[in-house]
Order: C-alpha cells, then sequence, then structure tokens
C-alpha cells in the first residue's frame, strides 16, 4: 500500500503579482481600477521538487512560456485581493494536480475465459448478420 504524497506548498515569495486592468463589462470601475491580477510563478526558479518541476514543464498549457514561467490571469472578482487569493489557489490547484506520480500502468493478458467470451459473441453476431442476407431457397 502506498502512503498519500505530502502536500506540496508553494512559497509566496517566489510568486510575483502585478495588477492591471480587467476587461470586460463593470462600468466606470473597470475603467479605473486595477483590479485584476497576473500572476507570474517561475517554475525552474522555485523551490518545488525536481519531479514536481518536470511534471508541470510537460504540461500542455498555453499559460506556461518557452522559459518555464507560468502566468495566470485573475479577474473573477471586483476587489484586486479577491483576485489575487483566487490566482494564488489556481496555482495551487495546478501544482497539487501534478504532485503525485502517474501510476505505472502494467500490460496484463485478459484471461481464457474473457477470450470465450468474446469469441463467443463475435461467433453470436456473425450469425445474426448471415441472417440479414437474401432469402435462398
Amino acid at each position: 500500500m502506498t502512503l498519500p504524497h505530502p502536500p506540496v506548498l508553494i512559497d509566496p515569495l517566489e510568486v510575483e503579482f502585478s495588477a492591471i486592468r480587467a476587461q470586460g463589462a463593470g462600468g466606470q470601475n473597470v475603467n479605473k481600477v486595477s483590479s485584476a491580477v497576473h500572476l507570474r510563478y517561475d517554475i525552474p526558479a522555485s523551490s518545488l521538487p525536481d519531479d514536481v518541476k518536470e511534471r508541470l514543464l510537460a504540461l500542455r498549457d498555453s499559460r506556461i512560456t518557452q522559459e518555464g514561467v507560468l502566468v495566470l490571469k485573475a479577474q473573477k472578482h471586483r476587489s484586486q485581493d479577491k483576485n489575487r487569493a483566487d490566482a494564488l489557489a489556481r496555482l495551487q490547484e495546478l501544482v497539487d494536480s501534478v504532485a503525485a506520480p502517474p501510476r505505472v500502468r502494467r500490460a496484463t493478458k485478459p484471461s481464457y475465459g474473457a477470450r470465450q467470451r468474446r469469441l463467443e459473441g463475435k461467433s453470436q453476431r456473425s450469425a445474426i448478420k448471415s441472417l440479414r442476407g437474401p432469402v435462398r431457397d
């Protein structure tokens, strides 16, 4: 039995935030307040374990740049603090998704009974289809 993987925590000092203006509807508030947040997280320079870094960089995610910097944009809420917390939560969720190593798939052979059931099903299907042909005297 394998033990559950310990949670990988992100050091807040390694995360870089920049406030930007949010897009979309919102009236005057959107035009005058920089409430959206860009989160930048340099994966290769982070303190994450090496195997977690490799799995993060291997993700086919358009938010990860060529240099390995993850860029998240959060603009769901009207306040900058809530957007900052939302971006951190999404980053933690992404790291958690690759924290546990993938299970190794081992090839197995179908059992004798499973092979027999498969062949029996094929012969039944063949008999049904052969009855669909033209009627002969």
